[in-house]
């Protein structure tokens, strides 16, 4: 962040220092100062292999929508790459239900 070093001083990878459920892995910062939630999705295959996202983080993303953003890292072990995609993971991915918690009532 050319210019705003104190901002990326601030940048901080929340599911390693406060856990995983959080629903988002880096908070980060916009320009202007304004965080900014960043999910990051890994997959060592192509740009359009599915991956994995918790209902929490599904849930996280459409809840915070101005400042939720998706980092999908792809090829990792040959060549990484990555793009982001704004808003609500449902906004640019189709959301298939893949397992359920089942709790005794």
């Amino acid at each position: 962040m050319a210019g705003h070093e104190n901002l990326a001083a601030k940048v901080e990878h929340v599911a390693k220092t406060q856990g995983d459920g959080l629903g988002f892995d880096v908070l980060s910062f916009d320009t202007e100062g304004n965080e900014r939630f960043l999910e990051v999705k890994t997959t060592t295959f192509a740009r359009e292999t599915p991956f994995f996202a918790s209902a929490s983080e599904v849930r996280f993303a459409q809840q915070n929508a101005e400042r939720f953003a998706l980092c999908r890292l792809f090829d990792f072990r040959k060549s990484a790459k990555c793009f982001t995609l704004p808003g609500p993971m449902q906004n640019h991915c189709a959301l298939d239900p893949f397992s359920f918690r089942c709790s005794f009532r």
